[in-house]
């Protein structure tokens, strides 16, 4: 989900709430008014109604936390941060009148819940990195240590981290980090996202060689429910489809991705196979206008489905609402 979370980062910096939305049409694939669309996605397991949640005001990290996490990450010796709502960064050891910038290495900061590490030069060896089981067993640990309930989080995925030739391409044959990510579940749902790229719920490790931390994010605010919201039908769904109110992701780092969203006008029919809700920071299609984080925490879908240009299927992943009022107040938005 890296790639959404790039689409969260732009559409908050470039656009009002009202215009966050309107922004919707100019990451959607514009299907023609002779598209079919077919729904063969289950429904079965969606729940009847989804709660929106409310973040709770900051508050300090717990001394025990804090304590493990400086541990975890080697910085005993340098650092010993108290509770606080205020923000604290440690920047990596330069000399004075260092003329580049100087990275942080582990911060702390509360209005967004999180506290972070990352060692600013990687260890470049390819061996000696543990297996998977083991690195998922570690993980979990780490994640009780920073407080977290194993009972409110799941495991998502394993990420890679490999060595770059001159050209910051990576070679796939040389890896030198594998992360764990954990998400945190919201009424048995995940959150999206991974944690190295800034996840919004749960926490992610990455090991080296013989296991040494490279890096860790925990992202865990307080929140607390707010509404109980009837979950979008898939009529609402197809509807938002047509208006031009779901986004299709880039696929990795693709040059023509608008001329991609334009093409499928000629798609002959639209096939949705599955569903999938997830819950992410904010509300979909509105975007915070400052660099506060979002007062809430809401979910919405990622579909699956297959268009059909005649002689050739492509496969492809739409973002969608999956609130009914979420749906309605986009839809009433259409041509404003």
């Amino acid at each position: 989900m890296k790639a959404f979370r790039l689409f969260v980062v732009i559409l908050a910096a470039t656009f009002s709430l009202q215009a966050a939305t309107t922004s919707l049409e100019t990451f959607s694939p514009h299907f023609s008014t002779n598209t079919e669309i077919i729904w063969q996605a289950s429904t079965n397991n969606l729940p009847v109604n989804f709660w929106i949640y409310k973040r709770l005001p900051p508050h300090p990290f717990s001394a025990a936390v804090i304590s493990n996490a400086v541990i975890l990450a080697s910085l005993e010796r340098k650092i010993a941060p108290e509770p606080s709502t205020n923000d604290f960064f440690l920047p990596e050891d330069h000399p004075p009148n260092y003329p580049g910038m100087i990275p942080v290495i582990f911060c702390i900061t509360p209005k967004s819940a999180t506290i972070s590490y990352g060692l600013p030069h990687l260890d470049t060896n390819t061996i000696g990195i543990p297996a998977d089981k083991a690195l998922v067993q570690r993980a979990w640990a780490c994640a009780v240590q920073f407080g977290v309930n194993p009972a409110q989080i799941a495991f998502k995925e394993m990420t890679s981290r490999f060595n770059q030739d001159e050209n910051y391409n990576d070679l796939t044959n040389q890896l030198i980090g594998r992360g764990v990510f954990l998400s945190r579940k919201l009424d048995g749902v995940l959150f999206t996202d991974i944690g190295d790229q800034g996840a919004n719920g749960g926490f992610w490790i990455e090991f080296g060689s013989h296991g040494q931390v490279h890096a860790f994010s925990l992202v865990w605010p307080e929140l607390q429910r707010d509404k109980f919201q009837p979950t979008a039908s898939a009529q609402q769904i197809i509807a938002c489809i047509r208006a031009f109110k779901t986004m299709s992701l880039p696929i990795h780092e693709e040059a023509d991705y608008f001329a991609r969203l334009k093409n499928f006008a000629k798609a002959k029919k639209l096939t949705i196979t599955k569903i999938t809700p997830y819950y992410m920071e904010g509300i979909y299609g509105g975007m915070p206008t400052n660099d506060e984080p979002s007062k809430f925490i809401a979910p919405f879908a990622e579909l699956e489905a297959v268009a059909d240009f005649g002689n050739s299927n492509v496969t492809v992943r739409l973002l969608s609402p999956i609130i009914s009022s979420e749906a309605t107040r986009l839809l009433e938005n259409k041509s404003k």
